[in-house]
């Protein structure tokens, strides 16, 4: 079944709003009928199986696009509408587009030379036009067959193609929707893009059950966001460890509030440090919070832990979700030993087709049959698995190794620090010095809270991972999936 007719399989006739907010509104008979329009649009210009490039922030045109073009059986490529143009035309290059659905503003910062160009002004005129949206289920549709490619950072630099097949994602859909307990009651709180990966499970997920979606592209403004969850009676939040640390230390109203529709939180995208953890479950006893862990090559997630054993396994990523097999290999590609640090490995339906015109890569990520990750881990008595930091992250001081997160765990224990960065830097006399760069809470004195880092490690490190140099920020540096990205620092001042 094609992955379109798989999302409305029960709600495509439903005049309920699928799209909630002040800016854009759609339900979900209206969603689908225009869907099915731009489909057999694209059927009669281009066929099938052609590349198709979607650039655009969280929207009603990104929707129709998106599934429009799946529908159509061509193959959705979703990218960031601030793209660099070096890294556009590198993926314009090798996947051959010629034919593109961009967001008016978007179009404007980018030279596309001979390039098909769709607005939102021509979408509206393409879903008006009178077709046929009468018996469109193709019953014998090959769900093995390419739906999108998500491009994702590669180790050289240039973007990585993940090939995500229709059956990919409707497997992972399943699977999330089985551990969440989702329904068409559900109202999710979306500040994710829909370009990466979790927020595609966002949208998937509710679109599935009959739910409904609240797009929020503005989370730098948080009152906007904590508006959202009451005003549209929304029962889940999202998000990646910066969300929940600017809520937790940077708003002064998110833990006193009450949100008395909200059922749960997700996390994933990065591991959210234990304290932060702690400070969510205490201040929301009542609320379900869902630790996650995923890849793009899993189409989006592989483990979860249960929201009752948050505390009793604290630091863990849980265990596989339904429908997928997570391991912990080590070199011989075995399952470790309690304890014993390997490789964690995937097998399930949404594990990706490969990598796009990247052979190398497939064999050395999917082999035997399961995904590796690269990511490390270790699992405890009870087959729970804990990340670990990878061997490129381990920084080594005067021949001592240190895992940075143990560091940072501690930096952000202080409730004035809102995150912590912690790197090896050039040391003549040691070969790697540390550094820690903090975030702040607003209007908090840097020598005072300099101090106060210094003690707090003193007292839970030993003296060869305290930070020799301590540089303070006024902001996490975030890219528009929330996750952290480099930057210049502002001040800085040596231990």
């Amino acid at each position: 079944m094609n992955i379109v007719d798989y999302f409305f399989l029960h709600s495509k006739n439903l005049k309920k709003d699928f799209v909630l907010g002040p800016v854009e509104q759609i339900s979900y008979n209206q969603l689908y009928e225009k869907s099915l329009k731009l489909s057999q649009y694209l059927n009669r210009k281009l066929g099938e199986n052609q590349n198709i490039i979607l650039m655009s922030h969280n929207s009603v045109f990104f929707l129709i696009s998106y599934l429009g073009i799946m529908k159509s059986g061509n193959i959705c490529i979703p990218l960031n509408p601030l793209i660099e143009q070096k890294n556009l035309d590198f993926i314009i290059k090798s996947t051959d587009c010629k034919y593109f659905f961009i967001a008016s503003k978007t179009s404007e910062k980018y030279s596309l030379p001979d390039a098909t160009i769709i607005n939102e002004a021509e979408l509206e005129t393409i879903t008006n036009l009178p077709a046929d949206i009468d018996n469109v289920i193709h019953e014998d549709f090959d769900e093995n067959r390419l739906a999108q490619i998500l491009f994702t950072s590669g180790s050289t630099g240039l973007p990585k193609g993940v090939m995500l097949s229709h059956k990919n994602l409707r497997s992972n859909t399943d699977s999330i929707i089985e551990y969440l307990k989702l329904t068409s009651d559900d109202i999710i709180e979306v500040v994710l893009p829909f370009y990466y990966c979790y927020g595609l499970s966002l949208l998937h997920t509710h679109m599935r059950v009959g739910g409904s979606v609240v797009l929020n592209n503005n989370f730098v403004f948080l009152g906007s966001v904590l508006n959202d969850i009451d005003k549209y009676n929304c029962t889940g939040f999202a998000g990646v460890p910066s969300h929940f640390q600017i809520l937790l230390r940077k708003s002064k109203t998110f833990k006193k509030s009450e949100f008395p529709s909200l059922r749960y939180f997700t996390q994933a995208g990065g591991k959210l440090h234990n304290v932060f953890i702690q400070e969510l479950v205490q201040a929301f006893p009542q609320k379900k919070f869902f630790v996650m862990y995923g890849q793009t090559e899993a189409t989006a997630r592989l483990s979860y832990l249960p929201p009752e054993l948050l505390v009793k396994k604290l630091g863990s990523i849980g265990k596989g979700i339904p429908n997928v097999t997570l391991d912990v290999f080590n070199k011989n590609d075995q399952p470790v030993e309690v304890g014993e640090v390997g490789e964690i490995v995937a097998k399930g339906d949404n594990i990706m087709i490969g990598y796009f015109n990247d052979p190398e890569g497939n064999k050395q990520t999917l082999r035997n049959g399961w995904l590796h990750t690269g990511d490390m881990a270790k699992k405890d008595e009870d087959g729970f698995i804990y990340l670990v930091a990878r061997e490129k992250e381990i920084i080594k001081v005067g021949g001592k190794r240190i895992s940075p997160k143990e560091i940072e765990e501690v930096i952000v224990s202080i409730p004035e620090v809102v995150d912590c960065t912690i790197e090896g830097i050039y040391d003549e006399i040691l070969s790697e010095a540390i550094k820690a760069t903090v975030v702040l809470i607003d209007n908090t004195d840097e020598e005072k809270a300099k101090e106060k880092i210094l003690t707090t490690c003193r007292n839970k490190l030993v003296m060869y991972k305290i930070p020799q140099i301590i540089e303070f920020k006024k902001k996490l540096d975030v890219n528009q999936a929330g996750k952290k990205v480099a930057s210049v620092s502002f001040s800085s001042i040596k231990n």
